[in-house]
């Protein structure tokens, strides 16, 4: 899977890639993602990790973490299912 990076630094995920690893049928993606009801971070590597990107998404209870090289391409994927924040 790759992201594609933005102007900014950021990246963009295609809702089709987002929405199964959260449990989410693709179409609902964007409007979750604008009420924040997905929240997401991003987070530029340093020393060591320098070129090297981590986006983490949430929503109920999953968390979605997933590293990035510098071309968007993921390098390291983790999942977490919990209860849902309260």
């Amino acid at each position: 899977m790759r992201l594609e990076p933005r102007p900014d630094g950021g990246f963009t995920i295609d809702a089709e890639d987002l929405g199964p690893l959260l449990g989410i049928d693709p179409p609902e993606v964007p409007a979750l993602l604008r009420d924040g009801r997905i929240a997401s971070r991003f987070e530029r590597g340093e020393g060591d990790d320098m070129g090297r990107f981590r986006v983490t998404f949430r929503h109920g209870g999953v968390t979605l973490r997933l590293v990035l090289d510098a071309d968007g391409t993921v390098i390291g994927q983790s999942r977490i299912k919990g209860p849902p924040p309260r």
